[in-house]
C-alpha cells in the first residue's frame, strides 16, 4: 500500500507542476513602465533584463535569456525592459549601464547582474532565491 501511495503522490506533484508552469511564460515578457509593478508582484521570482536595441552585448544576451525562460519555466519569469522606451523604471533603479538584470523576489528587489554574463552565472545568481 505504501508503494501505491508513493506513486500517487509523485503523480500529483507532476500534475501540480504542469498546472503551475502553464501560468508561467515560456519566453521573456515585454515589460513597460505601466506593467512593471504588476509583473514583479505576480510571480515569486522575476528577472528583468534592462536592454536597448542598439546595445551589442544586450543582443548577445537575448538568446541566453530566451533559453533560460524555457528551461526555468515554473520557477522564474524573465522580463525585458527597453530602457530607451521605458525610462521611468530604468531611472528609478539607477540603470546607467546595460545590459543590467534586476532580480525580484516576492515583489522586492533582491539582486542584480551587470553585463553580458554567461548563462551559468545567471543560473547561479538565481539559485539562492528559488
Amino acid at each position: 500500500m505504501d508503494e501505491l501511495e508513493s506513486i500517487r503522490e509523485k503523480r500529483m506533484q507532476e500534475i501540480r507542476r504542469s498546472f503551475e508552469q502553464k501560468d508561467y511564460p515560456a519566453s521573456p515578457v515585454t515589460v513597460t513602465d505601466a506593467s512593471f509593478d504588476e509583473l514583479i508582484s505576480k510571480y515569486p521570482l522575476v528577472l528583468v533584463d534592462c536592454w536597448a536595441p542598439w546595445c551589442g552585448p544586450c543582443r548577445m544576451l537575448s538568446p541566453v535569456l530566451d533559453e533560460l525562460a524555457l528551461e526555468m519555466r515554473g520557477k522564474v519569469v524573465f522580463g525585458k525592459l527597453n530602457v530607451d522606451e521605458e525610462k521611468m523604471t530604468a531611472v528609478s533603479f539607477g540603470i546607467s549601464s546595460i545590459p543590467a538584470m534586476l532580480i525580484f523576489r516576492e515583489g522586492k528587489f533582491v539582486d542584480s547582474l551587470i553585463g553580458a554574463v554567461p548563462k551559468q552565472n545567471i543560473v547561479q545568481k538565481l539559485q539562492p532565491y528559488m
